[in-house]
């Protein structure tokens, strides 16, 4: 969907494709098909934006055949479907039983990270809509947190920096403007918005920026506006914003939230989770490792690295970080101009929610993403965007 902002400029919001995990170029034309295009009938929109994921074999199928790529744009346009942005941060197996560690696979100082994410902006690219110039693309925060030492962080800045240069060339051929998104996640390298101000200052080029998720944010308790203006007043740019919440539990020290928190710990997915007090951030990779192992502190809330769905926060004792995304929102553009044009609903977790929550059909999953898109886009009528055709 597209929004006027006060100021004239144009600003998308999409929702993110990983929801639907495909690995081959079949299984994400019968995405566009089975979900993304039934999605857009229950909004009532003649136009819907996707974040699309391309796995590596979908993203490889396409950019070896132009007419594979000829017809996955058709496909989009038939559809009703734009893209304006990829996520690049899952590489494969983004759908396995089991995926925790293996999302942070190949890192930025491994050579398939930088192949696979110069190929997603050529077909970026060429996917754009005609009326389109910007696009972009978000990827992982640089490498988990462990091992890391200077040469890794060489190597990577190294890998981003060619990149950079690779995507001034591609402005120059085809006139669209890709720019790349390193997205700040709990247990990373880049945890916060504020790791990030050193590795891109370095870096030092205006197609590399940020994308703040805001379940990633709130997780790590950070503070929208102090955050935000960080990233304004050291020149960082932010090519997109993925809307999510986290899961917020007040009160961890009593048996009935540790219960509905073990309801959602699953093996699927990292559920990094943190707790701050006076002497600063504690975390957990995991979910369960905080309920079994008793490495947090119970007397202040725990935040888990959970997408919850934006329009239904978890029953009492628990609740979601909606309130933080609000005001994330509100900073990024409800201001005079915004700092990004480029929205995502990110809630991948559908299907990792405690069973009686999960949708047992494509059309329960539907409406819940149309709800989810729904919230968003009274949010940003709230600001005063204004919804186009």
């Amino acid at each position: 969907m597209r929004f006027r902002h006060p100021d004239g400029s144009v600003v998308h919001l999409a929702y993110c494709t990983n929801v639907h995990p495909a690995e081959t170029l079949e299984g994400v034309l019968s995405q566009l098909r089975d979900h993304c295009e039934p999605v857009r009938k229950r909004l009532g929109r003649d136009r819907l934006g996707i974040g699309l994921w391309l796995a590596k074999d979908a993203a490889h199928a396409l950019h070896t055949d132009p007419a594979a790529l000829r017809g996955l744009r058709t496909a989009l346009d038939r559809r009703g479907l734009e893209v304006v942005t990829l996520n690049g941060f899952p590489y494969q197996g983004f759908g396995a039983a089991e995926v925790k560690y293996r999302v942070y696979r190949p890192d930025w100082t491994e050579p398939e990270r930088l192949a696979y994410t110069s190929g997603l902006a050529d077909l970026l690219a060429a996917l754009l809509p005609a009326d389109v110039t910007e696009g972009s693309i978000s990827t992982l925060p640089l490498a988990w947190r462990t091992p890391w030492d200077d040469r890794s962080a060489r190597t990577a800045r190294d890998a981003l920096t060619t990149l950079a240069a690779r995507l001034d060339a591609l402005a120059e051929l085809t006139g669209k403007s890709i720019r790349i998104a390193l997205e700040p996640e709990p247990g990373c390298i880049v945890e916060t918005t504020a790791d990030t101000i050193e590795p891109l200052a370095a870096i030092a080029h205006p197609r590399i920026g940020v994308c703040v998720d805001t379940c990633h944010l709130a997780t790590s308790f950070e503070e929208p506006a102090a955050a935000l203006d960080a990233l304004t007043a050291a020149g960082i740019t932010i090519p997109k914003v993925q809307l999510s919440a986290a899961l917020h539990a007040e009160h961890p020290h009593l048996q009935d939230v540790r219960d509905a928190l073990a309801a959602f710990s699953e093996p699927r997915f990292l559920h990094q989770t943190r707790a701050r007090t006076a002497g600063g951030l504690h975390g957990t990779d995991d979910l369960n490792q905080a309920l079994t192992e008793g490495p947090l502190p119970t007397g202040a809330p725990w935040r888990a690295h959970f997408h919850v769905p934006l329009h239904a926060p978890p029953a009492p004792p628990l609740t979601s970080t909606v309130p933080v995304l609000k005001d994330a929102l509100a900073r990024l553009v409800g201001g005079p101009s915004p700092l990004t044009h480029h929205l995502e609903v990110e809630t991948y977790t559908w299907q990792a929610l405690p069973p009686e929550l999960r949708p047992r059909t494509r059309a329960q999953l539907a409406d819940g993403i149309a709800a989810e898109l729904g919230l968003a886009r009274d949010l940003l009528h709230d600001l005063g965007l204004k919804e186009l055709p």
